[in-house]
């Protein structure tokens, strides 16, 4: 076999298994990315979990403030209405923002796992792709092979 079929033959496979690795590697850092975000996700619920039991802690301690207050300006809080109405506004505030914070976590979570679908599909598109620009290339070198020999 001659020098240069050899070089041709030896840059073949070279360019082939590159664009094979390069592929791979595109998908596991796909992979890597992916669990970033599926990670940040499961920090987020995390996270919403601590702002809904805060505001539950200050709805808590805002109560029992309000009851002390209007029991010492002698109120009856068990018969006045308007203490009544006061403190089942409060509740009401309490029940949206806590929905808010639930209904906020769900469309990040949503997003994220879009995001980390989207990311997954990225890694293998790109491997797919170099394994089509492999096979191009092992054909290309194919064909340069014949024609030199």
């Amino acid at each position: 076999m001659a020098l240069l079929e050899t070089a041709l033959i030896g840059s073949t496979v070279l360019s082939v298994f590159g664009q094979i690795s390069a592929g791979q590697a595109q998908r596991e850092a796909s992979e890597l990315n992916a669990f970033q975000i599926q990670t940040d996700k499961e920090i987020n619920k995390v996270q919403a979990l601590q702002a809904s039991r805060a505001r539950r802690e200050q709805y808590d301690l805002a109560t029992s403030t309000n009851v002390a207050a209007f029991s010492a300006s002698g109120r009856d809080i068990g018969s006045d209405r308007s203490v009544e109405a006061f403190l089942e506004r409060q509740k009401e505030i309490i029940a949206q923002d806590v929905s808010r914070i639930d209904q906020q976590t769900q469309f990040e979570n949503m997003k994220a796992s879009m995001a980390a679908m989207a990311e997954r599909r990225r890694g293998r598109n790109a491997l797919s792709a170099a394994m089509f620009s492999a096979i191009g290339t092992a054909s290309e070198g194919i064909y340069r092979y014949e024609t030199t020999r």
